[in-house]
């Protein structure tokens, strides 16, 4: 893991040129360090870099990490959420990126309660209707808005989303576009903040920079490849 400091130096370098681009700010994005599978050696050589923010996707894998490494760190889970891992994830990670159904959101404001916890969520949502993919249709999201934002435990912070597969960064455009719509038409109908847009991974998060987003998963352009895929798609 040589090269993390190196890596997370063009990442850094590349968000800002993405924000300059489109008259953004740099500090209007935040960058989560995808560490998935990686080890503690390697966060811990990007959080000497200057990276405090990582993405993990299982809680088995985060648990020993977030102890083992400092305090000072903070954590978003990125990966699907379970319904019989909630009672974990809400006091061990800052915000939860892919809460994908009414139901789901229910119970973890029920936790939330009884844990004596406000936890920052985004919603997942299924823009191009993949059925190989979790999220809200948005349709059901619009019908569902109202009945989630009366859960007075959950800060809903905005939305997230994973693209369909395409053969090049460009290709993702359209469906970041169309988040960042209804991100709008959402906080317009229901007088409501949304203010993040989770959208952009390693081969697209430029693009999803010029179109909005407020947080990039970024994990193989920083650490390197993967050995395995441990839900790959999300950063």
């Amino acid at each position: 893991m040589a090269g993390v400091a190196a890596n997370l130096l063009a990442v850094r370098e590349r968000i800002h040129a993405a924000c300059c681009r489109t008259g953004r700010t740099p500090d209007s994005v935040e960058l989560i360090a995808v560490s998935k599978t990686f080890s503690v050696e390697a966060i811990r050589e990007a959080f000497e870099a200057g990276q405090t923010l990582f993405g993990e996707s299982r809680q088995q894998e985060a648990a020993p990490k977030i102890e083992a490494l400092p305090g000072t760190l903070r954590w978003h889970f990125i990966g699907r959420v379970q319904r019989n891992k909630i009672r974990k994830l809400l006091p061990s990670f800052d915000v939860i990126h892919a809460i994908d159904s009414l139901r789901l959101a229910a119970y973890a404001a029920e936790l939330a309660a009884e844990l004596g916890l406000f936890p920052q969520l985004l919603l997942q949502v299924n823009v191009a209707g993949e059925v190989s993919k979790g999220g809200f249709e948005p349709a059901l999201l619009r019908a569902e808005m109202a009945a989630l934002l009366r859960l007075e435990r959950l800060e809903i912070l905005g939305l997230m989303t994973i693209p369909p597969a395409g053969p090049d960064a460009e290709s993702a455009r359209r469906w970041f576009v169309r988040l960042r719509g209804l991100r709008d038409a959402l906080e317009q109908e229901f007088e409501v903040s949304l203010p993040a847009l989770s959208m952009g991974m390693s081969g697209d998060y430029e693009v999803a920079i010029e179109e909005g987003a407020t947080h990039v998963r970024v994990g193989s352009a920083i650490f390197g490849e993967r050995q395995s895929r441990v839900d790959g798609e999300l950063g």
